[in-house]
C-alpha cells in the first residue's frame, strides 16, 4: 500500500538509538526506561504539496523533529509515521 502524506504532514523514518548497556553491575528493573530526548533525527520519506519547506527536503534526508508530535500510523501489517511540518525544527 503506497501511503502519501497530505495536509502538511512530513512521513518520517526515526533513526533507532542503540540502547545504552549498563557499564556497572546495577541491575535495573525490566519496565525501567531511561528518559528520551526531546528531539529526534528522523530520515524523510515523503512530504505533502503544501510543506513550506518542500524545496528543501529530499528522501532520506534527515530533520530534527519534536519527538512527541510524531505520530504513528498503522496500516494492516506496516506503520506509517508522520510528523506536521511545525514540529520540524532543523534541516540537516
Amino acid at each position: 500500500m503506497k501511503f502519501t502524506p497530505v495536509n502538511r504532514y512530513i512521513q518520517v523514518e526515526v533513526i533507532k538509538e542503540k540502547p545504552n548497556e549498563p557499564q556497572s553491575g546495577i541491575v535495573l528493573p525490566d519496565d525501567f526506561k531511561p528518559t528520551e530526548e526531546r528531539y529526534a533525527i528522523v530520515k524523510i520519506k515523503g512530504w505533502a504539496e503544501d510543506v513550506k519547506f518542500r524545496n528543501k527536503l529530499w528522501i532520506d534526508h534527515e530533520i530534527i523533529v519534536d519527538r512527541s508530535m510524531v505520530e504513528d500510523i498503522k496500516l494492516g501489517d506496516e506503520t506509517v509515521q508522520v510528523v506536521l511540518e511545525n514540529y520540524v525544527v532543523g534541516i540537516l
